[in-house]
C-alpha cells in the first residue's frame, strides 16, 4: 500500500469550508456546472433521458472504457430499443450482442433487468429509488447514475473518477477500497449534492475526474475547483489504495477440432462464461508440438496464457458440445480470448479443410 500521507498542510482552509459552510458548496456546484457546460463531451448516452438507455450505458461502462462503449451502445439500441424488446431476445442473442465487451454477467442482468420491468413496470422504470434499487445488476453507483441522469435527482453516485476527485478534493487518507475510506468518499459524495439538477452535478464530477484529475498528470492549474481542492498541493498523493493482488499465471490449453469444414465448440456452464460457446479443453497434457494460436488475457488477478492446439474429432459428442459452420462461427457468441482465437484460426484455409 501507498505510504498514508502525513501532510496537515493539505487539510487546509478549502475542505474545511466545503465540509462546514454551505455558501462554499453552492459555489462549488456552480464552479463544476459552468466548467461541465462549457467542457464537457458529447457523448451519446448524454442526449437521452430514457432510463432504458441510461441503464444500458451504466452497465456496458462498468470497467469498460468511454470509446469501446459507444459504438455497442449505439448498435445495441438499434438492435434493442427498449425494455420490451430486450426482455423478449432470446439470451444467445444478448450475449451475442454484448461479444467483444466481456465481463458478460453485465449482459445477463441487463437482460433480466429487462424482464423485470416489463413484468413489474409495464416496461417503463419509474422514478422510485426501491424500483431502481431492486434491478437485478444494480447496485449503490448505479443506483445514483440512474437517479442523477435519468431523472435528475440529487443522489451521490461514485464511480472510479468520482472517487479519486473526491479523495483529492477532501484529502482523504484512508485507502478508498477499503471498508473507512469508501465510507468517507461517500460521505463527500451525499455532502456535495445539490437541492435540484443532479445530473448536472454528477456528469461534472466524472467529466472532471475523466478531463482533468486524472491518474496520473492531474490538470490542477486549470481545474474549475482548485481553490476548494485540499489535494491540490500535492494530488499524485491520492487516492490511497490497498497494495494490488500479485498476478498469478493460468494455463487454458483448448483444442482445435474440425471435421468437414465444421469446428467443434463447447457451451459454458459456470458462472463466469455461462452461455458462451468457446473451444473444448484439449484431452490430457499439452503436446510438444507448437500451438496453433498462442495469447494471454487478464481475468481479475490472473494473467492467462491461452493454447490451442490441433487435434482430433471425439467419438461422441458431449452434452454441451456442436458443430459450428463458418457462417454459424460467427453468429455463435464467444469470449472474447477465443473470438480472436477462432477468428484468426478459421482464416487459414488449411485449417478449416479437413
Amino acid at each position: 500500500m501507498r505510504q498514508k500521507p502525513n501532510l496537515p498542510h493539505l487539510v487546509s482552509a478549502s475542505s474545511t469550508k466545503l465540509q462546514r459552510s454551505a455558501p462554499a458548496r453552492d459555489r462549488f456546484r456552480e464552479q463544476l456546472g459552468a466548467w461541465f457546460l462549457e467542457n464537457g463531451r458529447d457523448l451519446p448516452w448524454r442526449r437521452t433521458r430514457d432510463p432504458y438507455a441510461i441503464l444500458v450505458s451504466e452497465l456496458m461502462l462498468q470497467q469498460t472504457q468511454v470509446a469501446t462503449v459507444q459504438p455497442y451502445f449505439e448498435r445495441w439500441l438499434a438492435r434493442f430499443p427498449d425494455f420490451r424488446t430486450l426482455a423478449a431476445a432470446e439470451e444467445s442473442e444478448v450475449l451475442h450482442a454484448w461479444q467483444g465487451l466481456g465481463y458478460y454477467a453485465r449482459a445477463r442482468n441487463l437482460h433480466r433487468a429487462a424482464r423485470h420491468v416489463v413484468e413489474r413496470h409495464a416496461g417503463a422504470l419509474p422514478d422510485d429509488s426501491a424500483a431502481i434499487a431492486a434491478l437485478p445488476g444494480v447496485g449503490r453507483y448505479t443506483q445514483g447514475a440512474i437517479a442523477s441522469f435519468a431523472f435528475d435527482r440529487p443522489a451521490a453516485a461514485v464511480d472510479a473518477n468520482i472517487a479519486r476527485v473526491l479523495a483529492r478534493l477532501f484529502a482523504i487518507e484512508e485507502p478508498i477500497d477499503s471498508t473507512a475510506g469508501a465510507r468517507r468518499v461517500w460521505e463527500a459524495a451525499e455532502l456535495l449534492l445539490p437541492r435540484t439538477g443532479g445530473g448536472l452535478h454528477t456528469s461534472g464530477l466524472m467529466e472532471l475526474g475523466a478531463l482533468l484529475c486524472t491518474p496520473r498528470g492531474p490538470q490542477c492549474l486549470v481545474c474549475p475547483v482548485r481553490v476548494h481542492c485540499a489535494g491540490a498541493g500535492a494530488p499524485e498523493l491520492f487516492p490511497v489504495k490497498k497494495a494490488p493482488r500479485a498476478q498469478v499465471g493460468l494455463d487454458e490449453n483448448c483444442a482445435w477440432i474440425v471435421k468437414r469444414g465444421a469446428v467443434l465448440l463447447e457451451q459454458q456452464t459456470g458462472a463466469r462464461w455461462r452461455g458462451l460457446w468457446k473451444l473444448p479443453p484439449l484431452a490430457g497434457g499439452a503436446p510438444g508440438d507448437p500451438p496453433l494460436w498462442k495469447a494471454t488475457y487478464p481475468f481479475t488477478h490472473h494473467r492467462v496464457t491461452l493454447r490451442v492446439y490441433s487435434s482430433g474429432a471425439p467419438r461422441k459428442l458431449g452434452t454441451s458440445q456442436r458443430w459450428f459452420t463458418p457462417v454459424a462461427l460467427k453468429e455463435a457468441a464467444l469470449p472474447s480470448p477465443h473470438r480472436r482465437a477462432v477468428d484468426a484460426l478459421a482464416a487459414m484455409p488449411r485449417l478449416l479443410n479437413v
